[in-house]
């Protein structure tokens, strides 16, 4: 802008533009007809929707060309020309990088053939070792397949977070915090680890009488973090044919490095985790091999990369100390029976989404519950409630309580598997 008389032009700070020169400012470089062109196409546009809008669905809108063009028959024909392609292993690529590289396949129980690529496929796609669909006729490779990993092993994974919190684990305060450091710790603060010079924990055995919380806290975990959680039960691991039970924990393992992060939760391990003995039979060989597989890959020859392992167990005393060492499972954290307090804790978790009455004396119902774990008490609340059932009330007295003290803990004290496994832990 042109400075007015008497005002000296400041090169440092210029005048701001008003409105009137953004207004020129915007005409430079239109034509003279461009903004009845644009209000024109603009009204074009909403009548060819309006026009649309009554005429409904057309062919052009399912991504189909009009019925008059279609060819039937050619189509058929192009779905029967095109072949199957059968599974092959990459097991070389011949002059890598360069123009003229070959491929030695090998087709199983066929034989191992030396071939190029297919029209589809880029030469950056197929890698050593990698599985790959090639056709029937000259074996090019037409596609890359990804790594064979079973699909009971895939089906491990935990999808849904469950909605189990850390707030929801009564009277574990010591194991809580044991675990977080294991697993939340080298996650969210990898640098402190760094910084020390030291590799974090890598493994946790969970062990104590059933009860205690040691599934409930591994679910609370899954729901805590963002990493992959692997979720297997010991049993799962244990199959019929020599040799599947290993294969399946190096595809496990092999799925969880594919990943970022993972943690992977072993339920009831002493289902396979059982100390090596010859019973002169020969019949719990497998069980052992799927065992020492698992123990090879905890810390084994290869890098164990960024994995987690829990482990659960009511008889820490039948493991394979193999099994147990520092490098495989660092901490041991033990669910003991809750005290007084941590008792109390557990009926207020549960009766937390009940309709109780006011002031119930929880220590006192905890004080009549010695030596039960947090499963009892759970118990006890439930019958308490089924007692409020049957006298057809809508709210849970302080008396209900008390039954169903009486009913759970002495009624079924000759039921309870506390004082056994008490020995073993």
């Amino acid at each position: 802008m042109a400075a007015e008389p008497g005002e000296e032009i400041n090169e440092k700070n210029p005048r701001p533009l008003d409105e009137d020169d953004i207004a020129l400012l915007k005409t430079y470089g239109l034509g003279p007809y461009s903004t009845s062109i644009k209000k024109a196409e603009k009204e074009i546009k909403e009548m060819a929707k309006k026009v649309n809008d009554l005429c409904g669905i057309k062919e052009s809108d399912t991504g189909l060309a009009a019925p008059s063009q279609w060819d039937l028959v050619s189509d058929k024909q192009m779905m029967q020309e095109e072949q199957p392609l059968q599974v092959a292993r990459c097991t070389k690529i011949i002059n890598q990088n360069s123009e003229d590289a070959k491929y030695v396949i090998n087709v199983k129980q066929i034989a191992k053939f030396v071939v190029g690529l297919g029209d589809k496929v880029s030469p950056t796609d197929i890698e050593e070792g990698m599985r790959v669909g090639v056709d029937r006729n000259k074996y090019q490779i037409q596609i890359p397949l990804p790594p064979k990993i079973d699909p009971s092993v895939t089906m491990m994974t935990v999808e849904e977070k469950p909605d189990v919190t850390y707030n929801d684990v009564g009277g574990c305060k010591e194991q809580i915090e044991k675990m977080r450091e294991v697993v939340e710790l080298p996650m969210l603060h990898p640098e402190k680890f760094v910084k020390l010079g030291i590799d974090p924990p890598k493994g946790v055995l969970c062990y104590g009488p059933p009860g205690t919380g040691k599934t409930l806290l591994a679910r609370a975990v899954a729901n805590r973090t963002d990493a992959c959680f692997i979720r297997v039960i010991g049993s799962e691991l244990v199959q019929k044919y020599v040799g599947e039970g290993a294969r399946m924990v190096r595809e496990l393992f092999q799925m969880a490095r594919s990943k970022k992060a993972c943690i992977v939760f072993f339920d009831e391990v002493d289902a396979i985790g059982g100390a090596r003995f010859d019973d002169g039979v020969g019949g719990d060989n497998e069980v052992q091999r799927t065992m020492l597989e698992i123990v090879n890959q905890l810390d084994g020859f290869d890098a164990r990369g960024n994995i987690k392992v829990l482990m659960a167990t009511n008889r820490p005393d039948t493991l394979d100390p193999a099994l147990l060492r520092p490098g495989r499972l660092d901490r041991k954290v033990e669910f003991g029976l809750p005290d007084l307090e941590s008792r109390t804790q557990i009926f207020k978790i549960h009766t937390r989404t009940m309709n109780c009455e006011r002031d119930i004396r929880f220590e006192l119902l905890a004080r009549l519950c010695p030596n039960s774990t947090g499963a009892d008490i759970r118990s006890v609340c439930t019958e308490a409630g089924m007692y409020a059932i049957r006298a057809r009330r809508k709210t849970v007295t302080e008396k209900d309580f008390l039954d169903a003290v009486n009913k759970v803990i002495k009624g079924y004290q000759k039921f309870s598997a506390t004082p056994k496994y008490m020995v073993y832990n």
